[in-house]
């Protein structure tokens, strides 16, 4: 399996997530990226861009003299496969036991805690 470090790394951060939530809603400009983190400098901005695009979350393409940024899904997937969906099945498995406790002590007349 991948090294998922990055992406958890890259993550971690509220701004670096901001960035993400910005591209889910359509690839951007480095500017109008910049443009929505008034409190930081675009300097800021781009180093937590280069956190994003060394762990695959971000893909940029040049045009001309802007550079378009792109949402990378894969690397979100590959966290989903790897943590959550191999937790699916004890989600699943602690619910249905829930489901039967509660319709025992239904049938036994106790009500359930």
């Amino acid at each position: 399996m991948a090294d998922l470090d990055p992406i958890f790394k890259a993550l971690a951060d509220p701004t670096r997530r901001r960035i993400l939530d910005l591209l889910k809603q359509r690839s951007r400009t480095t500017g109008e990226l910049v443009d929505h983190f008034p409190e930081l400098s675009r300097f800021g901005v781009m180093k937590h861009m280069e956190v994003l695009r060394e762990a695959g979350l971000l893909v940029a393409e040049k045009n001309g003299r802007e550079r378009i940024n792109h949402l990378n899904v894969i690397p979100i997937r590959q966290i989903h496969d790897r943590w959550i969906k191999g937790f699916e099945g004890l989600w699943a498995d602690a619910l249905i036991d829930a489901v039967r406790q509660a319709e025992s002590h239904t049938a036994s007349g106790q009500s359930p805690d």
